[in-house]
């Protein structure tokens, strides 16, 4: 099964955080990249809008898509969230195994500080 990377927006870091915990705690998804900064233009309901979000990267397999999207919409605040999905058409094979292992919902292994919080840095 080939990997993916999905992408969303969001409007705010906690939001942010909130979506990329989730899908990594799920198992859906080896990691969730959180890029600030971004400026969008976009036309909704009829009118031109501009707003600052953060990009979401969420590496995963093919597999897990549906799963994904399911979270990214059971968090998200927007009406229409963004949910694409790109092919890695090539890749470091123990990257790529990495991403494989860690979605592996059946692994005999335990995350020792899965229960834990995350420390989060800027």
């Amino acid at each position: 099964m080939g990997a993916i990377v999905v992408v969303t927006t969001v409007g705010t870091e906690e939001q942010a955080y909130l979506i990329a915990r989730e899908i990594v705690a799920r198992r859906q998804a080896a990691c969730v990249n959180i890029v600030p900064g971004i400026r969008s233009i976009y036309r909704w309901k009829g009118k031109i809008c501009k707003d600052g979000e953060l990009l979401l990267l969420v590496k995963t397999l093919e597999g897990e898509f549906e799963a994904v999207a399911a979270t990214i919409r059971e968090l998200h605040s927007y009406e229409v969230p963004e949910i694409l999905s790109f092919a890695v058409t090539r890749g470091e094979q123990t990257f790529l195994d990495w991403i494989a292992g860690s979605v592996d919902k059946d692994a005999e292994f335990a995350d020792e500080d899965e229960e834990e919080e995350l420390a989060y840095e800027d």
